[in-house]
């Protein structure tokens, strides 16, 4: 049987969301149908609806860091069960392509989680079709995925914190883990200090890393960045090239790694130009689409790469329950990411926050 909802509807870049209700139909066989009961509002979300990044024809529900309860489930899924508590992860994985056979499961070049084009439309706004972005849209009371964009956590776990590790924790933590491989007493730059570039910084400390140096314009975000483990910061906006200030931080000799986490081409040359001899630098933020990266050979020292991160090289129902315990131990701060939790009524404002950098996260929260 469908379903009654409310969501926040986009329609247009740059125009405020109204929340309307939309109808979810029931799962087919390979789908779950979630009751919302938190979603991060993402950079990557962001994106979207100033028109930056395309994400399908609007109307559409935005939101993809969703966290809540199994409310139903088709015929075919045995993952999960009605009552357990899930996060979606935008990195749905076929279990079949080469990337997902041979390791790379974010790389699933399958694109299993859509519905088929002959199906009925899992969403519908009165009478015409609506989409969900990246398959999820969890700026809505409910969500209808395939069981492959699920995970199962411990349900003693707040959903609001659990949240973040579907998409922008995920993925910092992962850059660092997992696509950087930081290892003990290598040093790191990170240019941003967003949720993602938050992320990053903990991922290094929990790495090994002996010295994070976090960079931004913005004052409360590095404060932040230090309560989560930086070692040093780097004011951008009172300088004319953070890369300098890094070679004057570390003697000269550059970092073994350095990370964009914005979306903005010039740091990753910035980043590039801070790099040690056989240095690191891994693009993680996501670009605009028809962006241009443009690195002077001279920037380049002997021997260093430039890589790009999608979504943190990630496998994501192992790593996920992984960096919640994370959590749990101390090692990451998930709680003092989050700086406002409103309702579905505050997602215009919590876009506002992000475009002027107030703040490390907005978690919007669902009656249960």
């Amino acid at each position: 049987m469908s379903i009654e909802v409310q969501a926040a509807i986009f329609r247009a870049p740059n125009e405020p969301m109204a929340i309307e209700t939309i109808t979810v139909d029931e799962p087919l066989p390979n789908e779950v149908r979630i009751r919302t009961v938190a979603s991060g509002v993402c950079h990557s979300d962001l994106h979207v609806y100033e028109g930056i990044v395309n994400a399908g024809r609007p109307p559409l529900v935005l939101g993809h860091e969703g966290a809540g309860i199994v409310e139903s489930v088709g015929s075919d899924v045995d993952y999960v069960a009605v009552g357990d508590h899930v996060v979606t992860c935008l990195s749905g994985f076929c279990g079949r392509c080469e990337q997902c056979l041979g390791g790379f499961p974010n790389l699933c070049v399958a694109n299993p989680t859509a519905r088929a084009r002959s199906a009925p439309s899992r969403l519908a706004l009165g009478e015409d079709k609506i989409r969900a972005m990246i398959n999820i849209g969890a700026f809505a009371e409910m969500m209808l995925v395939h069981e492959n964009s699920v995970v199962k956590i411990d349900p003693d776990i707040p959903l609001d914190v659990a949240c973040l590790v579907g998409c922008g924790v995920l993925t910092g933590v992962g850059a660092a883990i997992r696509t950087a491989a930081v290892t003990p007493g290598q040093t790191v730059a990170v240019f941003g200090c967003g949720g993602v570039g938050l992320s990053v910084i903990q991922g290094a400390v929990i790495a090994g890393a002996s010295r994070v140096i976090a960079v931004d314009r913005i004052a409360s975000k590095l404060e932040l960045a230090r309560r989560l483990g930086a070692t040093d910061v780097v004011d951008a906006g009172s300088i004319d090239d953070p890369a300098d200030a890094i070679r004057e931080l570390t003697g000269g000799r550059g970092v073994d790694h350095a990370f964009e986490a914005v979306g903005v081409p010039d740091l990753v040359t910035q980043a590039t130009r801070s790099l040690a001899i056989r240095g690191t630098c891994t693009i993680v933020g996501v670009f605009p689409d028809g962006a241009v990266l443009e690195i002077p050979f001279s920037a380049i020292r002997p021997e260093c790469k430039v890589q790009t991160c999608r979504m943190g090289s990630n496998q994501y129902r192992t790593d996920i329950p992984r960096y919640l315990d994370f959590n749990r131990q101390g090692r990451l701060h998930l709680d003092d990411m989050i700086s406002d939790r409103p309702g579905l009524d505050g997602v215009n404002d919590a876009f506002a926050a992000l475009q002027v950098g107030e703040g490390a996260r907005t978690v919007l929260t669902f009656p249960v």
